[in-house]
């Protein structure tokens, strides 16, 4: 990831876990590679005053690069698959809900009529 970039952002929970990413969600690879080409990609001040919290010199070096060359496309196609899977399964969750709040309306009205 490009450290560098003002879109970068980073977070340590308490379990020691960091989480590097493009808050912009436009890095595939993360948390390896941002694209190389990325038009988004804007550099960050070096310095704007920023008062620093606890964690951030507790994060370390960002992970390395993977030596496995990996086809950018590749990586794309199968997030892109993930992403199709979780936007099914919210559309169904909301259709479930809708269902039951029109049931429990239709129950609200039948007992207004007794």
């Amino acid at each position: 990831m490009r450290t560098e970039c003002k879109h970068y952002e980073s977070r340590t929970y308490a379990e020691g876990e960091t989480v590097r990413k493009c808050k912009l969600d436009l890095a595939p690879e993360a948390p390896w590679k941002c694209p190389d080409d990325c038009p988004s990609f804007s550099r960050r001040i070096a310095d704007a005053g920023w008062t620093y919290g606890s964690l951030a010199p507790a994060m370390g070096a960002p992970p390395t690069e993977p030596d496995v060359t990996v086809d950018s496309a590749e990586v794309a196609s199968v997030l892109d698959e993930a992403e199709d899977i979780v936007n099914e399964a919210g559309r169904e969750i909301l259709d479930e809900m809708a269902a039951r709040e029109a049931k429990i309306a239709k129950r609200k009205r039948f007992r207004k009529r007794r």
